[in-house]
């Protein structure tokens, strides 16, 4: 499982370094290899293989109502592989559809990871954290 954010910067030719803690777990269940696509929140998002076929099979069985999700997520996706310092490359197509600039936030979800430009990022969680209201964070117990 995947968690934690941690804030980076895409080199000049858009390679993003892995951080460490993840690189071992990305080598010993994907041999490195990731699947790179747009996510709708406008931000891109990161499988590791394994799990790129897995929602891939999904995204397959979606009706003919879910054909934009196809066309988003698989129309977009681009398969990479960590080199052996565990940089990947994020092609320019998909750094556009981020909005990705040189500073970024690679945030782990789990099975996943989303990829943010710093400030987009930033701007939609502050967003987030004024819209939640504050009677339902006393609800949960976090």
């Amino acid at each position: 499982m995947f968690q934690g954010a941690s804030s980076l910067s895409l080199d000049a030719k858009g390679r993003l370094s892995v951080p460490t803690r993840h690189r071992d777990v990305l080598m010993a269940t994907s041999a490195g290899q990731l699947t790179i696509t747009k996510h709708p929140d406008g931000c891109l998002i990161l499988y590791p293989r394994p799990e790129w076929d897995r929602v891939r099979g999904e995204l397959a069985r979606l009706p003919a109502a879910g054909q934009w999700l196809k066309r988003i997520y698989l129309g977009n996706a681009m398969d990479v592989e960590m080199d052996g310092t565990g940089r990947v490359l994020i092609s320019p197509e998909l750094r556009a559809a981020g909005g990705l600039n040189k500073e970024v936030i690679l945030m782990g979800l789990g099975n996943s990871f989303e990829l943010w430009d710093k400030e987009r990022y930033e701007a939609k969680e502050a967003e987030a954290m004024q819209a939640v209201p504050s009677d339902f964070l006393n609800t949960l117990s976090l």
